[in-house]
């Protein structure tokens, strides 16, 4: 599983013209599924989500996670996420996983971050339109197979 997560001043998810969800202080994450993503990678990365800190203290320090500062997860499913451009200029997305594996996959996800911060999510699978104001900008990938080693 990877992810790009983004922290936020506000953020909102457009399908087919219709505002689906929305979060204002907080993070948005953009996540890709592998098609050999465990249970265990899930874990790792709703932990990693939810306690990324990221958010400035007392101190100016990147030390505070969303739920230090009182924010929301907005998660966002891209297959693209687990495609490579190694060769070429197309991502090939051929190790992404399929529809309903990634979906549920993307589901555990989302149920796992809600237990402990407010989570909204997108549309899996749906075109989205994103509308986001970066807070910094501070941007983080997370990408479960590196968490194996």
């Amino acid at each position: 599983m990877r992810a790009v997560v983004q922290r936020v001043s506000y953020a909102n998810c457009v399908v087919e013209g219709k505002s689906v969800s929305s979060i204002g202080k907080g993070l948005v994450a953009y996540v890709g599924v592998f098609d050999d993503d465990t249970d265990e990678d899930i874990l790792k990365m709703a932990n990693k989500i939810a306690g990324l800190r990221v958010f400035v203290d007392e101190n100016g320090k990147l030390a505070k996670s969303a739920s230090d500062v009182g924010g929301s997860v907005m998660l966002i499913s891209n297959f693209v996420l687990a495609g490579r451009v190694t060769r070429g200029f197309r991502p090939d997305c051929t190790h992404a996983a399929k529809y309903e594996s990634g979906l549920s996959a993307f589901n555990k996800l989302a149920a796992n971050i809600a237990e402990r911060l407010p989570t909204v999510t997108g549309v899996f699978g749906a075109h989205m339109e994103i509308e986001v104001h970066n807070d910094g900008p501070i941007n983080v990938v997370i990408d479960t197979r590196e968490l194996r080693k």
